[in-house]
């Protein structure tokens, strides 16, 4: 598949006036940091995952980069969209380009909480920092919402979160939701799939894929 060229996104001066961000869980409701607080307090991330002090790290196939992510159903899933982001969303990956769990509590949006408990990934922060919207050419924002309609839900981008950060993408569903054991089990199966997966010839520009992706979009609150 041609790799899509990818648009500088001009950062400064771009961010947050005022307290820390709110954003939106979707499935899971919203919450907020006050600014006055050093970071992420609470026992679960936003999405409402134990926060836990440390999670393995995972190889991101067509980089020569690893990315800490909570292992099992969570790893499968958002490893995969790392994947695409690659192959499709601008080629390579620099060292420090990905990034996942993190032990330190500092955020300055309450969806990057989600990093706490292994469950968050972000790709390309410098480009696609926090604040900044309109990163993707339309061609791309089709991929991005292709990639999110594979996941069924399960996965929120942060260009549809406030404040907007379109280099995060968060599960999005709670601890035990049969809805990512059966993403995780769908994308492990293209696996054994010739010709299925991240890196395939699947097209996201065809119409009844690019229906299901608008579906999924009014459900998610796009922007």
């Amino acid at each position: 598949m041609t790799t899509l060229s990818r648009r500088s996104v001009l950062a400064g001066g771009l961010g947050v006036a005022g307290a820390l961000g709110v954003a939106s869980g979707g499935l899971l409701g919203t919450a907020s940091a006050d600014a006055a607080e050093p970071g992420w307090s609470g026992a679960v991330s936003l999405n409402g995952w134990p926060v836990v002090p440390a999670v393995p790290s995972f190889p991101v196939e067509g980089t020569d980069l690893a990315v800490a992510v909570l292992p099992g159903d969570v790893a499968t899933t958002l490893l995969h969209c790392a994947r695409r982001f690659c192959y499709e969303l601008g080629g390579s990956l620099a060292p420090g380009d990905i990034t996942g769990h993190t032990p330190g509590r500092a955020v300055a949006a309450g969806y990057e909480s989600n990093h706490l408990s292994g469950t968050a990934i972000t790709i390309r922060q410098s480009a696609y920092p926090r604040g900044a919207a309109g990163g993707f050419f339309p061609q791309e924002l089709v991929v991005v919402r292709d990639i999110l309609a594979e996941c069924e839900g399960v996965v929120r981008w942060g260009g549809d979160l406030s404040p907007v950060k379109e280099s995060h993408l968060q599960i999005d569903v709670p601890p035990g939701d049969a809805r990512l054991s059966r993403v995780a089990a769908k994308i492990a199966g293209w696996k054994l799939e010739p010709g299925a997966g991240a890196g395939s010839d699947l097209d996201p520009f065809t119409e009844p894929r690019r229906a299901t992706a608008r579906l999924l979009a009014r459900a998610q609150g796009a922007r």
